[in-house]
């Protein structure tokens, strides 16, 4: 029978349950047992997929389509697995699923309720996850005491009466906080947390407790005795340099061995040595790079969480220091501006997004980077702006645009597909998930996936119009990745630039610390290059 942990947080939210669960699920794979991780969302969308990013940060996309919760994004860069839409369901998708029910009738006329319907919702999608596995790791959104949370907590709580003790476990991450003025750190919220915690029937059985400096035997003995924790399973998370760091510090706190003492689990001995490399290399780099990343969510980086990730893998690859620049493309458009933000860049990225606010800054910015031949990576809207910029400024088209900002533009070089015309609703319409690409073989993008056909995720609604392929490659731009029935503008370069790369899809999804994504490790590797 499949184990079960489940990840709860207390006290505030953003204390880092995604990582916590993330780096518990690495140190269980990497003792040899088959993991896989899923996450419950309370709140009533659907999917984050029309949430906006400065309010839910980045959507993360799955192989299958799935628009998940950033934490996904987490999950498959530590354990390395491919997860999909089964790993992230919210409260909207529970109770649709529900009320889909009641309405064909499958309830017999019986009053629906939270308790057992939407609970028993709730178990099943636990159960699920278990099939060929040995270790699920569950993580519950949002914080104790949140009436949103509840479903969820009530059904984990009902879980473990029914699979026993030994089959599951609850870890509670909590907040320590130094108070500066006291010189101490306080126990309190971790004790009303853990309190409250078990008011709804769940007793923790590992207590994480977050803090910014590390406490001492006499906290952790106070923290145990308050929460009913036993003293050894009381595990100090003190804050550290690089989420990557996470793994180690929980090791050298022995949680596997509480979790395999747990579970009755064979502890087996655990290889950390590609994961110290990562660290090292991040904490003692060498030569430097900057990189500029120029969208208009950069107050909150969350919303380009992956993008972030790939650049950190990238720069430890080469064992370089990163130096992120972000610039609000809506308030970077004169040519003044731009030299001035970007004078001292070694190489621009223009990531995906959504909506005209920016847009004129991003055109800018990228015919920045083509005059003055510095290193170019545009993902996705990234990659609409270069063919815009260039369609403008290069092929005599000075009303190039999207159609997506202006419906009847006169040229309309990024507009819908056909089936994408008429659509009525907003939420899952995109073109979602893995779909295949052809590279060229006398190509930049060929020469860095070192292959002919790969496959990447996407997530949007507009391409690259066909009625303009010929003006635009006659203009000096490449068309250098398409989809195998000819039909879809994936891969664009100039070959005459050092390093000028636009893609349809999304790259940052698939790369991880240990196996670093080629673009992003070339265009970084080249960045570095030319750095001035």
């Amino acid at each position: 029978m499949a184990k079960h942990i489940f990840v709860i947080g207390g006290v505030l939210s953003s204390l880092g349950k995604g990582i916590a669960s993330s780096s518990v699920g690495l140190l269980m794979k990497k003792m040899g047992y088959k993991v896989v991780m899923q996450k419950f969302d309370p709140y009533l969308n659907v999917d984050p997929g029309t949430m906006s990013p400065f309010q839910h940060g980045e959507v993360f996309v799955t192989d299958d389509g799935a628009e998940t919760d950033l934490d996904l994004g987490h999950y498959e860069r530590f354990i390395g697995i491919p997860l999909n839409k089964n790993s992230n369901s919210t409260s909207g998708q529970v109770y649709d699923t529900v009320l889909k029910r009641e309405r064909r009738g499958d309830y017999l006329g019986k009053t629906v309720k939270v308790i057992p319907h939407v609970t028993n919702e709730i178990k099943k999608l636990i159960y699920n996850m278990a099939k060929d596995n040995d270790i699920v790791i569950t993580e519950i959104g949002g914080t104790v005491g949140d009436i949103e949370s509840l479903p969820f907590l009530e059904a984990v709580r009902q879980f473990r009466l029914e699979v026993g003790i030994k089959n599951s476990l609850f870890i509670f991450l909590t907040y320590v906080p130094y108070l500066k003025a006291a010189g101490e750190l306080k126990t309190k919220p971790t004790q009303h947390a853990t309190t409250k915690l078990r008011e709804i029937g769940i007793q923790p059985d590992i207590l994480l407790c977050r803090s910014e400096k590390p406490f001492n035997d006499e906290i952790r003995s106070k923290i145990a005795m308050f929460t009913n924790v036993q003293k050894s399973r009381v595990i100090n998370a003190v804050d550290v340099p690089t989420i990557y760091e996470v793994p180690k510090v929980l090791m050298q706190a022995n949680i596997h061995e509480k979790i395999c003492e747990h579970f009755s689990l064979t502890q087996n001995s655990i290889d950390f040595s590609d994961w110290d490399n990562i660290i090292d290399n991040i904490k003692n780099p060498g030569k430097e790079v900057t990189i500029a990343v120029c969208g208009k969510y950069v107050k909150h980086q969350d919303a380009y969480k992956s993008v972030g990730a790939a650049l950190i893998h990238a720069a430890a690859h080469y064992r370089l220091k990163l130096n992120m620049k972000w610039v609000d493309s809506e308030k970077t458009i004169s040519t003044e501006n731009i030299t001035k933000k970007l004078a001292n860049v070694d190489g621009i990225l223009i990531p995906g997004g959504f909506g005209v606010r920016g847009i004129e800054g991003k055109i800018a910015i990228a015919k920045y980077a083509r005059e003055n031949g510095i290193p170019y990576f545009g993902i996705c809207l990234g990659m609409h702006i270069a063919v815009i910029e260039l369609a403008r400024n290069v092929c005599g088209l000075e009303n190039a645009y999207s159609s997506e900002f202006d419906e009847s533009c006169e040229h309309p070089v990024i507009d819908l597909m056909d089936d994408q015309r008429y659509l009525e609703k907003l939420g899952g319409t995109m073109r979602l998930g893995a779909y295949p690409c052809v590279l060229k073989e006398s190509s930049l993008g060929y020469k860095i996936y070192g292959e002919k056909k790969i496959s990447e995720r996407h997530r949007h609604r507009y391409e690259f119009n066909n009625k303009y392929r010929n003006k635009i490659e006659k203009n000096g731009m490449k068309i250098s990745g398409i989809s195998p029935d000819d039909l879809l503008v994936e891969v664009i370069e100039i070959p005459d630039h050092p390093f000028f790369i636009g893609v349809q899809f999304h790259p940052e999804f698939k790369s991880r610390p240990d196996e670093t994504h080629p673009i992003f490790r070339e265009f970084v590797k080249k960045a570095a290059e030319m750095r001035k």
